[in-house]
């Protein structure tokens, strides 16, 4: 696992297609859509109230060359209450504000992440094959926080202080055009600027976020893990990868962090530079009688409201492109074509692939026989290269109603890939499968589901009860097929033994359970639906010699009324079924009784004599 660290360099910024900021952000409409009345009025708030703050440098300047310069006590109240009720006012439209989008936003943000998920369990296994867990993590949980973070602070805001600055300058202008200008000078230099440090933060901000990702899935790794880590004392070599990506990632954050400082920087002194010049120019002006004392306060004022609109733009424009980089992410996987439910009698499976050979559209078409059936089926996963041989070729079996057939092969032979080719975890590349006559291409997943139950040779449980993982195998499954599945795997006396029964938690991944235990729950649940159909993949590799025999003796029952497809690796397994099928080469070689494979085909007696346990 130590090799974790050099997800690092999984993707480079620099490779990835660039997307102009705006139209990244403009992909979230849909979601924000049905908030779009309190965004836009939060925004109108923002702008009314920033529209207020520039009218107290008028009443500023009205106090000045009125009250002040005639020495009325009266008048000066009268502004200072103004002014106060000014104040008082933008404070309050700027919380109204907040308060307009803060639940809003919440939801939004809560939508996109269900509709992340949903997605994400539409997804087919070849996505999750290619995949980190940690980056689909990160871009449920971190990713997902930016986006909200700039619907409600930098989308609004943006508006807000351009509108502030259009009106500001307009003022400027209006108030003394040559001291305008003066202040107004290093409008296209920051425009300059901010072009550039927004395509250089955009790709810092695409690395820290990626690499945010690859250390998620180094931390999750770590914990699901631990035991071998400790077990084989991997705990230093681990320890050093996560130090190599947090320092990659502290790296990263640094350069954000020093390009952040220099834009903010050039936004702070370039108008703090043209203010100074403009309060030497017009204390000029107001020396010499040109200008009064009241309008050189009053555009003094409004240059400095001008000031965090301008020196906050840098802070906002890297907020925006931070949830640009945000958003591209999150695109990046609900833009994976999910899995696309068939029309009725429709084919989801391609011919076959250019360079394998073409089948007989008569037979391809022709009725398949009760059962299950694999018609000339071949196998490539999708991200194999091109000019790879496939995986399975040409796998042509017949599993009749109500039979148990077994599976048999040395491992990389495609026996686990068969299996996953019936529940439709995944599709195969040419060729046809049938459940009962019906053409499995054409049934909907949630349909072959509820025919096909499976249970893994490697078994996976949630942090549920265990009741709650066997009861995941049936929808509406009762209290009393609960109590037969878990007699049929041999599992109601340890279940029972818990110390809360069945309604006890076993933990991620169960693994508070022993692995014989973890496998009897599994196929616990692969039975408890009484599926027409059940792939089995070795699910008694972990068993002891005295449990095997009676969770055999007890499948048996289940077996005599379904018909099975179950990978076998040991003789005891084997004797379940009724024939057996070798596959070798990526093809089915032999189908025959247990003994008459043994007595005809060596290759099929070398795996049952054990002594093709090292190729296994």
């Amino acid at each position: 696992m130590a090799d974790t660290a050099q997800m690092t360099n999984r993707t480079d910024p620099t490779d990835l297609p660039q997307h102009s900021t705006v139209r990244s952000l403009l992909r979230l409409w849909p979601f924000a859509r049905p908030v779009r009345a309190r965004l836009f009025t939060a925004a109108f708030v923002g702008v009314l109230a920033s529209c207020v703050g520039l009218v107290i440098p008028q009443v500023l300047k009205w106090l000045v060359d009125g009250p002040v310069a005639a020495r009325d006590p009266g008048g000066v109240w009268l502004g200072g209450g103004y002014l106060l009720l000014l104040g008082l006012a933008e404070a309050l439209l700027f919380g109204l504000r907040r308060r307009l989008v803060a639940r809003p936003l919440a939801g939004v943000e809560a939508a996109m992440r269900e509709a992340l998920y949903r997605h994400v369990q539409r997804l087919p296994v070849a996505f999750h094959d290619r995949w980190p867990s940690g980056q689909l993590l990160s871009r449920g949980t971190t990713d997902l926080q930016l986006v909200r973070l700039f619907l409600a602070f930098p989308l609004t805001f943006l508006l807000i202080n351009g509108v502030t600055i259009l009106v500001g300058a307009v003022l400027l202008l209006a108030q003394r055009w040559s001291l305008g200008l003066v202040v107004l000078a290093p409008v296209l230099p920051l425009m300059v600027l901010c072009s550039v440090f927004e395509a250089k933060y955009g790709r810092a901000a695409r690395r820290t976020q990626d690499q945010l990702g690859d250390l998620t899935t180094v931390v999750e790794e770590s914990v699901l893990g631990i035991r071998v880590i400790k077990g084989f004392g991997r705990h230093r070599s681990q320890a050093a990868a996560f130090r190599r990506l947090t320092r990659a990632l502290r790296t990263s954050e640094l350069r954000k962090a020093r390009l952040l400082a220099w834009m903010w920087g050039c936004n702070t002194t370039l108008p703090e530079l043209a203010i100074g010049g403009a309060l030497v120019l017009g204390t000029l002006q107001v020396a010499e009688g040109a200008l009064s004392a009241g309008t050189l306060v009053a555009f003094l004022s409004t240059a400095l409201a001008l000031r965090w609109p301008v020196e906050s733009m840098g802070f906002l424009l890297a907020m925006s492109k931070e949830a640009a980089t945000a958003t591209d992410r999150y695109f990046e996987v609900m833009d994976e074509p999910g899995v696309r439910e068939p029309a009725v009698g429709e084919r989801t499976v391609d011919a076959p692939t250019v360079g394998e050979p073409a089948r007989d559209a008569a037979a391809v078409d022709a009725p398949a026989p009760g059962g299950l059936v694999f018609s000339g089926v071949q196998f490539r996963y999708p991200d194999a290269p091109p000019d790879s041989p496939p995986l399975l070729k040409d796998i042509t079996l017949h599993i009749r109603p109500g039979e148990t057939m077994a599976l048999v092969g040395a491992t990389g032979s495609g026996k686990t890939t068969l299996t996953a080719l019936v529940p439709r975890l995944y599709d195969p590349t040419a060729g046809r499968i049938s459940l009962d006559g019906r053409d499995l291409a054409t049934l909907g997943r949630d349909e072959v589901r509820a025919l096909v139950a499976v249970a893994f040779e490697e078994p996976t449980l949630f942090s549920a009860t265990a009741a709650e993982n066997v009861l995941m195998g049936a929808e509406g499954a009762q209290e009393a097929d609960l109590r037969r599945a878990l007699a049929v795997a041999q599992a109601d006396g340890f279940v029972d033994a818990l110390p809360e029964g069945a309604a006890t938690q076993v933990g991620e991944q169960g693994l508070s359970l022993s692995g014989g235990q973890r496998q009897r729950l599994a196929l616990a649940r692969a039975v408890v639906g009484r599926p027409r159909f059940l792939i089995l993949d070795d699910p008694l590799s972990a068993l002891d010699v005295h449990t095997e025999a009676l969770v055999e003796a007890a499948l048996r029952q289940v077996l005599a009324t379904t018909t099975a497809l179950v990978v076998a690796h040991r003789p005891s397994t084997v004797l379940l079924a009724d024939r057996v099928a070798l596959l070798s080469g990526g093809r089915i070689t032999a189908v025959g009784s247990h003994h008459q494979l043994l007595r005809d085909h060596p290759e099929y007696a070398t795996l049952m004599s054990g002594e093709g346990e090292g190729a296994r």
